[in-house]
Formats: C-alpha cells, structure tokens, sequence
C-alpha cells in the first residue's frame, strides 16, 4: 500500500469512526487494586512512570525511541489539564480499544492499542478506577519528535485498516483454562508480540511470523521467544515463569533493556498462577489465527 493510499484510507477511516465504544460496561463495578495488577501487567507503570523516577505512578514523560523518533509517553493522571482528568470513562475505553483520543483522532500505535483492544471489559473499568485513584500531577511530556513522515496522524487510519484487529478474545476451544489465561496475557495486556515479533516496512507485525523476535527500540532487538527457540536454549516452563519474577534466566545471566524494566515494575507483581499460564501459553505452540 502506497503513501497516498494510507493517507486517503486514514481519511476514511476517521470519517467512519464513531464515539461508541462498541461493547458493554453496564453492570460491571470498579476496583482499583485490581486495577493496578492490570496496569503491572499491562505495562502502564512500567511506561507511564514519571521520567525522573518521583514516585508518580502515571505521570509520564519517558521517552520511546524508534525508527521514527522519539515519543514521549503522556500524563494519564487525573489533572484537567495535563493529564486525562477532564476524559469520561468511554474516552478512556475508546483509547484503548479503538486507539482514538477524545476527539476521534488517531493515536500513534506506539501506544499498544492493538494488543490493548483484546483487554476484558472487566479490566477496562478496573484499569479505569486506578487511574482516577491516583492524586493529579500537573506538567506534560515534551511532544514527539519524529521524522517527517510518521508525523502525518491521518495516514495512521489506513495503518489500521490494515494492520488493526479490534476486540476481545474468545476463548480457544480444545485448550485449558490456563492455557487461554496465558494466551489472554500474552497477546493482550502484557503484549508481548509488540517487542519479539517481526515487522514490515509500515510497521505493522508480521504474524506469520509470531515472536520470532523483533526491533524493541533503537539499538535493542527482542529475541525470538516461539517454543522452538526457548526449548533450543535450554528453557523450561518453570524457568520462563520464574523469569518473569526475577528477571533471571536460567544460565544465570539477568535481563537488560526494556524487559528488565518491565520485570522490575510489570511482571514481578503477577501471581503464580498468571506467570505459569504466561509460560504455558509459550510452551504449548499458539493455535492459528
């Protein structure tokens, strides 16, 4: 697909998008402790921590560098004005499932809305109730500074058309309830396959090629991690799971980059049960979508 033809299927996508959130909340309570296991696992913390490590859960400011630029994760704390204090809760469930602002505009999918659109109704209004309980933290992260091309927010619409699976998991007949929970984690709030699974030149991922590794960031590649390179390399179940509490893998050697900072304000903070239904899921090769 050509520059003009993501640019006129942006158009059209944000024409067509409509301030629904196309699933139902009625009924569903809140609750921020659970609200913030999603946010660990989800990552939120991990990105939307304050940049000069205050203590604030979701100030913001860090900066992501990629092949396009640098981003800057934004303020998600209730300040009316430089955080989302003034967003209702269907703005914040549309952002996350739709990967649209308050104002029907197109996010950057450097926010991992594509993986965060597969999140249970149920987490959407936990994750809700967490951030609003958050005190308010004034100031704003610096704008992006990206090269010229991967400014243009319109052409992110076409990038959706093609590359964008909206909704929420259903269950794989044949597998175990663990086996579905490890599934659910791993391609939805943990997103895994945003770091070690290949891209194309759009930037979409390859999922032909499903965690057989990919760019993280700039200078950093997230390894293949399918069944057959863990097994490769000597990983177990077990070692996977304990991994993703300690950080240590089994020859001893400890995770660097992103994904130490991930098990330092993400993983760590999971239970049992979920880092072995992750290592379940990555030892029981994914069924075909």
């Amino acid at each position: 697909m050509g520059v003009l033809a993501v640019l006129a299927s942006g158009i059209v996508a944000a024409q067509e998008s409509g301030g629904a959130v196309g699933r139902g909340y009625s009924g569903l309570s809140g609750d921020a402790d659970r609200g913030f296991y999603v946010a660990r696992a989800a990552g939120c913390i991990t990105c939307h921590r304050a940049a000069d490590e205050s203590g604030s859960l979701f100030s913001g400011g860090l900066p992501i560098e990629s092949r396009a630029g640098t981003y800057f994760v934004p303020n998600i704390t209730p300040h009316p004005e430089d955080g989302i204090g003034d967003w209702t809760f269907e703005d914040f469930a549309r952002s996350l499932t739709e990967g649209l602002d308050p104002e029907g505009r197109h996010y950057f999918p450097v926010y991992p809305y594509p993986f965060y659109t597969h999140l249970s109704s149920q987490d959407i209004v936990d994750l809700w109730e967490a951030v609003q309980s958050v005190p308010p933290v004034a100031g704003r992260a610096p704008k992006h500074r990206l090269r010229l091309l991967y400014r243009m927010r319109g052409a992110v619409g076409g990038w959706k058309n093609r590359f964008f699976q909206r909704g929420e998991l259903a269950p794989v007949e044949g597998k175990s309830e663990q086996w579905n929970r490890g599934r659910y984690l791993a391609e939805g709030p943990a997103h895994c396959g945003a770091c070690h699974t290949p891209r194309g030149a759009m930037g979409g991922r390859d999922l032909s090629r499903r965690y057989q590794g990919g760019v993280e960031k700039v200078g950093s590649n997230g390894p293949d991690i399918t069944t057959a390179a863990l097994r490769a390399n000597g990983w177990t179940e077990g070692d996977l799971a304990w991994s993703l509490r300690s950080g240590i893998m089994p020859n001893g050697d400890t995770y660097g980059s992103s994904m130490a900072e991930l098990v330092q304000h993400g993983t760590r903070y999971l239970s049992n049960a979920d880092l072995a239904a992750i290592a379940n899921y990555f030892f029981d090769p994914p069924a075909p979508e």
